[in-house]
């Protein structure tokens, strides 16, 4: 089985900094595996253990600085990246980056039979890119995805989340999957594991290699826009009452009068 994961790098600070566009800074800025990612990658290199002769091709999109995460990822047991780089695709919304990261997996990928992402990036929480890849390259997608059930060549049994529990569904690949957060502690990779990833190559693709247009990647690609960035700011001057339940009804109703 040909696995294509898919992972992102997000600011790992508290001192986000924007452009003049609303989008996040990410050259200069220190940045981290997307938590979603890091159990996505736990969910490929599972069923890699359990489809003999699998391998795991890695592909991110963002800047020169995502190549040390790569080689984390690599070093945990995934064989090959790709880095998806080119200044033309900054500021990309979730339509763009999906167009982007689909041609470049068509290009470097193109007989994959899974696509694994992470449910949510922390830093837009928008859970559409995986979507939107599998919208662009026509094949079907199972999201909120808890674990694997059973993985053979041609198809994937999951469990999943939904809003009335868990559904256990089957899907024919080739498929995409965005996966959850698990309870369990991710593995670390082990010094054989480092030694092997400091060697690989990692590829680049351009938007010249990957055949698109400056004017469908990108700001220019993007069909949506951030038109205000802020930081929200709560207020924590709580107050405290121990009275009866009618007394709590008074003070509450007393409360919203006031704020007429």
């Amino acid at each position: 089985m040909k696995i294509a994961l898919c992972i992102k790098q997000v600011p790992d600070t508290t001192d986000i900094k924007w452009t003049e566009n609303n989008t996040i800074q990410r050259e200069g800025v220190e940045s981290v595996i997307n938590p979603y990612d890091i159990y996505a990658t736990e969910l490929a290199l599972k069923i890699k253990e359990q489809v003999s002769g699998s391998s795991i091709t890695v592909f991110t999109m963002g800047p020169a600085q995502a190549e040390s995460m790569l080689r984390k990822v690599l070093a945990l047991g995934c064989d090959n990246a790709v880095l998806i780089s080119d200044r033309k695709f900054a500021g990309a919304d979730t339509f763009a980056t999906g167009q982007t990261i689909s041609r470049a997996i068509r290009t470097v990928l193109p007989d994959f039979d899974l696509i694994v992402c992470g449910q949510f990036a922390v830093d837009g929480d928008t859970a559409q890119t995986g979507p939107s890849i599998a919208n662009f390259l026509d094949i079907p997608q199972v999201t909120y995805v808890q674990d694997i059930v059973n993985a053979e060549e041609k198809t994937l049994t999951l469990t999943k989340t939904a809003d009335d529990g868990i559904e256990t569904v089957r899907v024919t690949l080739p498929a995409l999957i965005c996966v959850m957060t698990q309870q369990f502690e991710p593995k670390r990779p082990l010094i054989n594991g480092i030694i092997s990833a400091s060697k690989k190559e990692i590829k680049v693709c351009t938007m010249e290699d990957i055949g698109l247009s400056a004017e469908k990647c990108g700001l220019k690609g993007s069909p949506t826009y951030v038109s205000k960035a802020f930081r929200n700011q709560s207020n924590h001057n709580a107050q405290k009452f121990k009275m009866n339940v009618q007394d709590s009804v008074n003070l509450l109703k007393e409360k919203i009068e006031g704020l007429k």
